[in-house]
């Protein structure tokens, strides 16, 4: 199955999974995992082909969200996880909602770092671009571009770095068959876009989230329960490049979370 961490919490029963985005690993969330673990068990994953999750059975010649989605529902049931708070960056948000989708009954509550929610003009252009230039370039050079594209301020320097070196560990092979869930990606996104979620949703951006802020705000707006809040001189891995308030802002939804499931058990 899956690598992955747990760090267990004898005073709590609530879990929190960590899903990181692509090109990444369990280590993006390596300023989070002491904050969380004061309140929660965690269980942090390495995505098919990332970190150190290599050779993942069943091999596939192509990937779809149901495959990635089943890939962490594997491991939750191993651990005999039946419900659990998600917390999920970037491509990870849009993992989240297929899986949320597919196993509506595992999912607490979310909470998303540089969400990936509305297909924008913004977003269409720029996976087009992505796609076109993955023709003629290697993997490596283009991951190198765009992350570039998506963090271009000096202020991003230290998240850029952090992922770039993380992407370093997958295979060309392996990132073709990444690549090949843009099949569906915007299908999945639209329609997750269009149905009221069943469960809290907290959503995190960066101010200078350029590419995909603005489908965030319009998500966030067509839903009940979720919110938004923005991160002041920040970009998209909002949880790298600012680890206090990012930590912050979820550990207070996510507490919420628990205090009403206390108050839910034990009405006044």
């Amino acid at each position: 199955m899956l690598n992955f961490k747990t760090v267990y919490n004898d005073a709590s029963d609530d879990w929190i999974v960590l899903i990181h985005g692509a090109g990444g690993s369990l280590k993006t969330w390596k300023h989070q995992e002491d904050h969380f673990a004061t309140d929660f068990n965690l269980l942090i994953v390495d995505l098919r082909d990332h970190g150190q999750s290599k050779n993942v059975d069943p091999a596939h010649s192509s990937y779809s969200f149901e495959i990635i989605s089943k890939d962490i529902i594997h491991v939750m049931d191993h651990l005999k996880i039946s419900k659990a708070h998600f917390v999920a960056l970037s491509l990870g948000s849009v993992i989240i909602q297929d899986l949320a989708t597919r196993y509506p009954e595992v999912v607490k509550s979310a909470v998303v770092a540089g969400g990936i929610f509305s297909a924008t003009r913004s977003l269409k252009i720029f996976i087009e671009t992505a796609l076109l230039f993955n023709r003629f370039l290697p993997y490596q050079l283009m991951y190198g571009l765009f992350s570039y594209l998506v963090m271009p301020r000096k202020r991003n320097q230290f998240a850029r770095k952090v992922y770039q070196k993380q992407a370093q560990l997958l295979k060309p092979s392996e990132y073709r068959k990444w690549l090949g869930l843009y099949s569906e990606f915007f299908g999945l996104i639209n329609g997750f876009y269009r149905n009221q979620i069943h469960f809290p949703m907290h959503v995190i951006m960066g101010e200078e989230d350029y590419i995909f802020l603005r489908g965030a705000h319009r998500f966030t707006n067509t839903q009940i329960k979720a919110t938004i809040t923005e991160i002041a001189n920040c970009g998209h891995i909002c949880n790298l490049e600012c680890p206090t308030h990012f930590n912050e802002l979820a550990m207070n939804f996510l507490k919420e979370q628990m205090e009403f499931k206390q108050t839910a058990k034990h009405p006044v």
